[in-house]
């Protein structure tokens, strides 16, 4: 099958992690790919944003900005454009992005066949934020595009339902979750150690983690067995995190290990014994999850329902409450006494995985079964 990838990711993050990764499962599985992109994306260093881009949005604040990523298109759907002529493929995949038009004007305007991966509602996100002013024009393209496709493909359930209420055919609708490549991850020893428990969190680190309340933990926990915390990542939030461990005088117990490479997660994941997911937006699907049960850690992450697609209290995590001050900790209090139950979990974490493929594979096969369908009723 030949399937043309566009997206408007501009630097190296998650987000590039996701596209690198479908792209490659999707060629390993005999696909013929074609990539279409910024053209300023390959020399971006991974966690690192575009000079140029952060440039112009510091020139360009607001409204103005946002008119810049709706002027963007006129060259992306050119470009999109004349790859699809070129290449003819069977299905255009986009990674939906606000403001970003070029699949669906294709699909609208040519026929094209359109898969349209969608990870967030991302108007509501950044109105949220407040990085968002021409509410209303976003709202209105977002949902533009979403019933433009052929197919939309938000990663869970809870996202796919908010994409229904705003007009999505549901019979147009298929979750597919972020997955992982499990052939980075060996299977994990369980023998028991007599270091220090590893509390671990790997990602793009934000004040909403609530972090701050596992580092205040740590500096009022009566001695005993030796507890540590790794964050593995950078972001917004680690400068504080710093600053409140210096305070609390645990920063021998505090390791903020940076960013790190893709290729070097499974190793860092490795080494935790219980890992985090203290906080988590409604309807996402964290990559750090997968990467959590591909390494067998026990796992505490809260309790609602786009987790609970993934995870199940007691049988692959603890699942705290999020709104009950205490609850996080209590878990990971748990885990800390009983290493039988931490063995238990982080097991049947990994074998979730692997029974549901969680895998970049999987998504990939998911989504060539669903394009051989549609392409094959497409056909004269």
């Amino acid at each position: 099958m030949r399937i043309l990838y566009s997206h408007r990711v501009q630097s190296h993050d998650g987000q590039g992690v996701h596209i690198e990764e479908m792209v490659r499962a999707l060629k390993r599985s005999g696909h013929e790919v074609m990539v279409v992109g910024p053209s300023f994306y390959d020399p971006t260093g991974f966690g690192k944003e575009n000079r140029s881009i952060a440039a112009v949005r510091r020139l360009l604040p607001g409204a103005l900005g946002e008119l810049a990523e709706l002027a963007y298109n006129i060259g992306a759907y050119e470009q999109l454009k004349q790859a699809y002529v070129r290449f003819r493929p069977d299905i255009v995949y986009e990674r939906c992005n606000l403001y970003f038009l070029a699949g669906s004007l294709l699909a609208r305007r040519h026929g094209a066949v359109l898969y349209l991966e969608v990870n967030a509602p991302l108007a509501q996100e950044r109105k949220h934020h407040g990085k968002l002013r021409l509410v209303g024009l976003a709202r209105r393209l977002e949902r533009w595009t979403w019933k433009s496709a052929t197919r939309v493909l938000p990663v869970t359930q809870v996202l796919a339902d908010m994409m229904v209420q705003e007009g999505v055919d549901p019979a147009r609708a298929c979750v597919i979750p972020n997955g992982i490549d499990l052939q980075r991850y060996p299977p994990r020893s369980v023998a028991p150690s007599d270091g220090p428990v590893i509390l671990g969190f790997t990602g793009f680190v934000r004040p909403w983690h609530r972090l701050d309340t596992v580092i205040e933990a740590l500096a009022q926990r009566p001695p005993g067995k030796p507890v540590k915390l790794t964050i593995v990542g950078d972001g917004p939030a680690c400068r504080d995190l710093a600053a409140l461990a210096v305070h609390l005088g645990v920063t021998d117990k505090v390791h903020f290990a940076g960013l790190v490479l893709p290729v070097d997660i499974p190793a860092m994941t490795g080494s935790f014994t219980i890992a985090l997911q203290p906080s988590v937006t409604p309807y996402a699907s964290p990559l750090k999850i997968f990467d959590y049960m591909a390494a067998a850690c026990a796992i505490v992450a809260p309790d609602q329902p786009n987790i609970r697609e993934i995870l199940a209290h007691e049988h692959t995590a603890l699942l705290f409450d999020p709104e009950a001050p205490g609850a996080m900790w209590s878990c990971i209090e748990r885990l800390i006494d009983d290493p039988p139950l931490r063995a238990r979990l982080g097991q049947a974490a990994r074998a979730e995985l692997e029974r549901r493929n969680y895998t970049w594979a999987g998504n990939a096969a998911r989504v060539a079964a669903l394009a051989e369908l549609d392409v094959r009723q497409d056909a004269p």
